[in-house]
């Protein structure tokens, strides 16, 4: 029996339905780890990409993943280098199945199934997969490994199962979305399997985005006291650990070979979440082909943070930034725009809607001039936010560039946004951050600069952006706040309303608690009516990064037609 196993936990980011690309990255790791390592450690469904939807209901797919996989296991055949555990589906009776395979260097196979199908907001497993029987451990030279796929982690029977059969590791390839404070549950929920079975850890997440899905890895290795040895997040790594028979039988791990992370490397909230829509935006744009982006810039905060991200995910080079003034803008926007762009290196361009005003005016002119005006007509203020919309998509249908949106969350819930108009884009990276959020990150940017942005270092939007009040500059004298209320009462309310599915009274009464002042239960009623009615807006929204506990599209899903409300 064999005292010492080598594993390389891999923490790498594959595309969904790139077969060929995600297994070069397998085999990639082998040559890099040829000699020193005797199992490599994928996430979960590496060999496909995560998550596959119904994707993985169509044959072909499967066929060309097995063939794939099959190629694997032949050139590795032989070569002396490590074995491979590695996810894809794999064929069922009815539904395939959600499978990790363990390829040993001789090009035999041996296979875990899936056992507990997630069925949530996000991930609807139980739709396209077929749940496996409980896992029972795997020998692998000498040693008995545990092998629990994602949810089969997240729930603590199998766990244990594992290791009542005699498991002495658990390895727990993820496939683990980031939302907020989602770190704290992966490693809580490490420490009570530990508690439970005595069981070291190697819990291997993905990274990158994949649609409004951003894998933030957080993988980490965990000893038996429950003590995390490393954790790293938001980029591609690898755990390189050694295992070692103690006196009492037991596998402990050797610290001192753990490399490439530190036991702290998962950064703090606000950088966490920024770094998320920076990666979110990054891999959208690249895995779809996109040159780069372009985006309103209107001199207001949203803008500004929108275009910060963009920057600092693709480079200033592949972000262009258009200023679409009206008779209503304001100097200090077109100078604030003109400054944050300058900060971010980016090119500006400036292209006037008032010629389109007066067009839209003259031409609809014979309609309306006879009929009355309702007391709240927000016609012309749409006519103009459509008219940017048009401009951008006119730029990106010439130039090739990704329109990107700007709208938040607190906005997009109640309706606070134009079809058509300022909702126009192929990806929102703010859809599910809260306005006082967005002014949080975007104050956390202009003082931080962390590892892996691709902006310049220091402040990237001008001091009056973060401190001037929000306006759509659609009217004279517009502020956003005559229309919704304080920003910290609304998003106060919508949390406990969206995120928490209380009623009005409740969500007043938990607003109230956080925000340190009443909050009516007659305003939460208006902003839940506000917020149900615009859910046909909602759904015709570009996607955006995930980031909350209930975003938008995967993770609210309500009927348009809806007499009840919230």
């Amino acid at each position: 029996m064999s005292a010492t196993l080598r594993i390389v936990c891999v923490q790498a980011n594959p595309t969904v339905g790139a077969l060929d690309n995600n297994f070069d990255i397998v085999r990639r790791h082998r040559a890099q780890h040829h000699g020193t390592a005797d199992l490599l450690v994928f996430s979960e469904c590496f060999g496909t990409g995560y998550p596959l939807q119904d994707l993985v209901l169509r044959p072909g797919f499967r066929r060309d993943f097995r063939t794939a996989l099959d190629a694997l296991a032949n050139d590795m055949r032989g070569d002396g280098g490590p074995a491979v555990l590695v996810g894809g589906p794999l064929d069922g009776s009815a539904l395939p199945h959600n499978a990790a395979f363990l390829v040993e260097t001789d090009g035999s196979m041996r296979i875990v199934l899936k056992h507990t199908l997630p069925n949530d907001e996000v991930y609807d497993e139980k739709r396209v997969f077929a749940p496996g029987p409980m896992p029972s451990p795997v020998d692998f030279r000498g040693f008995r490994l545990g092998i629990a796929i994602c949810e089969d982690f997240w729930h603590g029977k199998i766990a244990q199962t594992l290791a009542a059969d005699g498991a002495e590791v658990l390895i727990v390839p993820n496939g683990s979305h980031f939302k907020t404070g989602k770190q704290a549950v992966r490693l809580a929920i490490g420490r009570r399997t530990v508690k439970a079975t005595g069981l070291p850890i190697l819990y291997v997440n993905q990274v990158g985005g994949q649609d409004s899905l951003v894998f933030d890895g957080g993988s980490y290795v965990m000893d038996r006291a429950g003590l995390v040895i490393a954790q790293a997040a938001f980029r591609e790594t690898a755990f390189d650990i050694r295992l070692e028979r103690s006196e009492d039988g037991g596998v402990e791990l050797c610290r001192g070979d753990v490399l490439g992370a530190t036991p702290n490397g998962y950064p703090e909230e606000l950088e966490a979440v920024y770094q998320a829509l920076v990666l979110g935006l990054r891999d959208y744009v690249n895995k779809n082909r996109f040159p780069g982006v372009v985006l309103g810039m209107s001199g207001g905060i949203d803008s500004a943070l929108s275009a910060a991200v963009a920057v600092d995910a693709l480079g200033p080079e592949r972000v262009l930034l258009v200023r679409m003034p009206s008779p209503y803008t304001s100097a200090e926007s077109m100078e604030d725009a003109e400054r944050a762009a300058a900060l971010l290196g980016t090119r500006l361009l400036t292209v006037p809607i008032a010629p389109a005003m007066d067009a839209f005016d003259a031409m609809l002119a014979p309609v309306f001039d006879d009929r009355p005006v309702p007391a709240a007509d927000t016609t012309f203020e749409n006519v103009q936010a459509r008219t940017r919309g048009m401009t951008l998509m006119a730029l990106s249908n010439r130039l090739g560039l990704m329109v990107l949106s700007t709208g938040n969350k607190s906005e997009m819930s109640v309706g606070y946004a134009t079809l058509y108009g300022d909702m126009c884009g192929g990806y929102s990276v703010l859809k599910d951050v809260y306005k006082t959020v967005v002014f949080r990150l975007a104050r956390w940017r202009n003082a931080q600069w962390p590892s892996g942005l691709l902006g310049p270092q220091g402040a990237v939007m001008p001091e009056r952006i973060l401190t001037k009040p929000p306006t759509a500059e659609l009217r004279e004298g517009q502020t956003d706040e005559q229309a919704l209320g304080a920003y910290e009462h609304l998003d106060a309310v919508l949390v406990g309303m969206v995120e928490g599915l209380n009623g009005a009274d409740r969500a007043a009464a938990l607003a109230s608690a956080v925000v340190g002042e009443p909050v009516s239960a007659a305003y939460a009623e208006r902003i839940g009516r506000l917020t149900a009615r615009a859910q046909y807006k909602r759904d015709q929204s570009p996607p955006g990064v995930v980031v909350t506990e209930r975003t938008y599209g995967l993770g609210w899903r309500l009927p348009i037609t809806n007499h009840y409300g919230l």
